[in-house]
């Protein structure tokens, strides 16, 4: 169970990094719409899992590979709109959230 401090930081943290996604995407994410659908942070605020969703759906995988090389610079993005907020910037582990393709796969399988 979290913790009310790890909420709200998990929050600040999804708020923040939607909005450097969403400001960057044009220039550095080559257009791509990333959407932080979840983030779940350690209890000792080290350490936040970022669930992202990317759209259009086509090489997912390499374009998460290509997020998780870049995460140094997403993290130093991070760190200059939370650094009076937060003791501690956690360091940024990112994951691809798959629910949209299950959700399709579902509605795929019920129209079948």
């Amino acid at each position: 169970m979290d913790s009310l401090r790890q909420n709200k930081v998990s929050r600040l943290i999804q708020k923040e990094l939607a909005t450097f996604f969403q400001t960057e995407s044009r220039s550095f994410f080559q257009g791509k719409m990333i959407t932080v659908t979840q983030v779940r942070i350690s209890p000792d605020l080290s350490l936040a899992k970022v669930y992202v969703s990317i759209f259009p759906f086509d090489e997912k995988e390499d374009f998460l590979n290509y997020i998780t090389r870049h995460t140094k610079m997403i993290r130093n993005g991070l760190s200059q709109k939370i650094r009076h907020q937060v003791r501690i910037i956690p360091e940024l582990v990112f994951y691809r959230d798959d629910s949209i393709d299950y959700a399709d796969h579902i509605e795929n399988l019920l129209r079948s």
